[in-house]
């Protein structure tokens, strides 16, 4: 299964809460695990489910609400803040979004994002407003994200902008590599430089 992104069209999950950090994302007492898989369970498991051994779905959660879904996750301001932990990124890939829209990311929570084929999209706050008030007019919107031309457009009124994204993370997204992914694609031509050398 390839781990490429180029366009994603899809509807969205709006989750209007800002300042989300880690914690919240992936609580700690879930990160005793070492594979990336199975984390998607307990993405903000404490918001989205009661205090109880049942795991009882909480009904006013976002992720709760069968009129919400999708690949995009759209965020509140500072989305990803608190301690560095990778796991929040994989719990969120593992849910199965592929985007994650806010107008800022924590940095660490940002490259963690990019190492993990979670594509983070920064955006205005006028747009991320924008954004929201069409989910909020009708659940169904979808946005297009195209990371070859970095840009985002809410495809029901055509409201579009461009994000930016680190070159190497880019290419490396584009073509589904890793960091070994992407030394092993240039392998002819640093082996080229090499021999150039002697």
């Amino acid at each position: 299964m390839s781990k490429a992104i180029h366009t994603i069209t899809s509807s969205v999950v709006p989750l209007h809460n800002e300042n989300v950090d880690t914690d919240q994302i992936i609580p700690a007492r879930f990160l005793k695990a070492t594979s990336r898989d199975g984390f998607g369970k307990n993405l903000f498991r404490d918001w989205r489910y009661e205090n109880d051994n049942e795991a009882t779905p909480k009904k006013d959660f976002v992720l709760n609400n069968p009129i919400y879904s999708g690949s995009i996750l759209v965020a509140g301001k500072n989305f990803g803040c608190g301690s560095s932990r990778e796991h929040a990124a994989w719990a969120i890939k593992d849910a199965d979004f592929d985007v994650v829209v806010s107008s800022f990311f924590a940095d660490i929570f940002k490259n963690n994002a990019l190492n993990n084929f979670l594509l983070p999209v920064v955006v205005s706050d006028e747009f991320l407003n924008k954004i929201f008030e069409a989910v909020e007019k009708d659940p169904a919107t979808t946005l297009t994200v195209n990371l070859e031309q970095q840009s985002i457009t809410i495809n029901s009124t055509g409201a579009s902008e461009q994000f930016d994204i680190n070159n190497y993370k880019k290419t490396c997204l584009l073509n589904g590599f890793d960091d070994i992914d992407y030394l092993l694609n240039i392998k002819p031509a640093i082996e080229a430089f090499e021999i150039e050398r002697i």
